[in-house]
């Protein structure tokens, strides 16, 4: 930092110190603290949508490979006694039906969520520290104006015997309200604009994510129902009724009987 600009913080401090203190008077400017609120709340939930929506994708890759191990001991385990059964077959089946599902996630569906939803919002959120960085110039340049304002009307309540402290007091003054005035006004004409502009902005991606869910969802009813044709027609039935539940609690039984397992 420069010793120009070391000067400056160092005055804003006190400035802002005073101003605590009831010793010089805080400019209040309603719209653009009400601009502001509004965009403090769209920069949390795009931050909070960037943050979901990467646990989202992780979530589904975890989800789908960890269905594919699945796969792969249900498939040892029914291989194992008789590789020419029914459950054989089936496991079988649904192991090639969910290591399907995850290559073609990899393979068909990353590339598309990363272009239409991670890129978009990684850009979106890119703009957060440009527009910040503005906001606090503007907050820099209104303690300026504030300490010239101060100054100015300190002279003119008890003028100086100095005649050239109330001329140059005044362009402190005239100087530091046009330099806030400048960037207030952009910030408040264009901080509504940012934030109309989010549903055309996110448009679409929100279409492309439901389109990406439907097809994930779509492929995988499909694969998976491919695997029902090794399992007989009254499963369903007997799942509905209750008694799958009723012949897993008799297996449970007969192993509890073993001396390996105890009473």
């Amino acid at each position: 930092m420069s010793w120009s600009g070391f000067k400056k913080s160092v005055n804003r401090a006190g400035t802002t110190l005073l101003q605590k203190t009831g010793q010089i008077e805080r400019t209040v400017d309603r719209e653009f603290t009400e601009e502001e609120a509004k965009y403090r709340i769209f920069e949390k939930e795009c931050q909070a949508l960037q943050k979901d929506g990467k646990a989202y994708w992780d979530s589904m890759r975890a989800m789908t490979a960890a269905q594919a191990r699945i796969a792969e001991t249900i498939e040892m385990f029914y291989g194992a006694a008789d590789q020419t059964s029914e459950g054989a077959m089936a496991a079988h089946a649904y192991k090639r039906a969910v290591d399907d599902l995850d290559g073609g996630f990899g393979r068909e569906l990353d590339l598309p969520y990363r272009t239409a939803m991670s890129e978009p919002l990684g850009k979106m959120c890119a703009y957060f520290p440009v527009v910040n960085e503005h906001i606090m110039k503007r907050n820099k340049k209104l303690l300026d104006y504030d300490a010239a304002r101060s100054r100015l009307r300190k002279l003119v309540d008890k003028p100086s015997e100095d005649p050239t402290k109330l001329p140059r007091a005044q362009q402190e003054h005239d100087e530091a309200k046009e330099v806030f005035d400048t960037l207030n006004d952009q910030l408040v004409t264009e901080l509504p604009q940012l934030l109309d502009l989010r549903v055309p902005y996110f448009d679409p991606s929100f279409e492309a994510m439901i389109r990406m869910q439907a097809k994930f969802a779509e492929e995988g009813y499909e694969k998976l129902s491919g695997v029902q044709r090794y399992f007989s027609d009254s499963v369903r039935d007997d799942y509905a009724a209750g008694q799958l539940d009723a012949q897993v609690e008799g297996v449970l039984q007969e192993m509890r009987e073993l001396s390996i397992c105890g009473a």
